[in-house]
């Protein structure tokens, strides 16, 4: 593995999750445990990607409270590079989450109005476009404003660096309608990719076409614990991941995902190749009850691809 030098900009916050005891009882009070640690999709991924042996940096609003501080520590604690803007008179943002007692998310609610204060006029500041321009990876995810999205992939067009996205969730992954062709790779589940195309796929294998129309290149979609599929301009493939006995939480699972795609695909491994070490690295998140697991290293990884089986080509 060579080191390479990513950035990640989006959400660096407070996760905080509250787990169910028994069944589920809508409308009521229900016994369970409370967790709390700092999170955000870009975070978790920019935590598994400095895990995994690069050179992260993560460019985040923050704000001056000590809430800011734990997200600070984090980053510390993975090897992150914590470059954030900090509002003194403003709180950092939180996502709340209730998950069944199998860990399965019920509700979340996301208090994350800060991120609009990351505008484009921030990417345009000296530090942040030498830290683009030095990226051979840049990763945002949607917790950033539309017109940031869009400006950063204006950014950086036409560069030999990848640019990706993680879609965060269905309301927020529309903010890259405007700037799809720009991306490299865009990761989401299928509710994140229904919202994203209006379509229905009445199989995992008609993501890429669908996708492709509505002007993406290349993406990944993940059905939980069915088929993955992956694309690119040219190929797409399936990936269905080894059934597990037990979950300790799905949080982070996806972002993991992203991180080990797009470690392997710095690493110059093919499309199928790339979707294998995503799922490998959601494995390994799936059995942590962190949504950045700090087991997370290039040799845990190798271990646990070995139960990923070789995905089908699709083209």
């Amino acid at each position: 593995m060579t080191k390479r030098e990513i950035a990640v900009l989006g959400g660096a916050h407070i996760d905080r999750r509250g787990r169910i005891s028994d069944t589920t009882v809508p409308g009521a009070s229900n016994p369970g445990t409370w967790f709390e640690e700092a999170g955000g999709g870009g975070f978790n991924a920019a935590r598994n990607l400095a895990r995994l042996g690069h050179r992260v940096r993560m460019i985040s609003p923050r704000g001056g409270d000590s809430a800011g501080e734990t997200v600070a520590a984090a980053a510390a604690a993975a090897g992150v590079i914590d470059c954030p803007f900090t509002f003194l008179d403003r709180k950092t943002p939180s996502y709340t989450a209730i998950l069944e007692k199998d860990g399965n998310l019920v509700i979340a609610l996301a208090d994350m109005d800060l991120y609009a204060l990351f505008s484009p006029r921030r990417l345009q500041q000296r530090a942040t476009r030498e830290l683009l321009a030095a990226s051979d990876l840049v990763l945002a995810d949607a917790n950033l404003p539309q017109e940031t999205l869009t400006a950063l992939v204006e950014a950086t067009a036409g560069t030999n660096r990848i640019l990706a996205g993680i879609a965060v969730s269905p309301a927020k992954v529309v903010r890259y309608s405007q700037c799809l062709a720009g991306l490299d790779f865009l990761f989401m589940n299928e509710a994140e990719a229904r919202a994203l195309t209006g379509a229905e796929a009445a199989a995992a294998e008609e993501w890429p076409s669908l996708l492709r129309s509505a002007g993406l290149s290349g993406g990944v979609v993940t059905r939980g614990g069915k088929a993955a599929v992956a694309f690119d301009r040219e190929t797409a493939c399936l990936a269905v991941p080894p059934a597990l006995p037990a979950l300790a939480d799905v949080t982070g699972a996806g972002d993991a995902l992203a991180s080990g795609f797009l470690a392997a695909l710095l690493d110059g491994i093919g499309l199928a190749g790339c979707l294998r070490h995503g799922i490998a690295a959601a494995i390994l998140t799936l059995h942590s009850p962190f949504a950045a697991a700090v087991e997370m290293s290039p040799g845990n990884l190798a271990r646990v691809l070995t139960l990923v089986p070789e995905p089908q080509m699709l083209s």
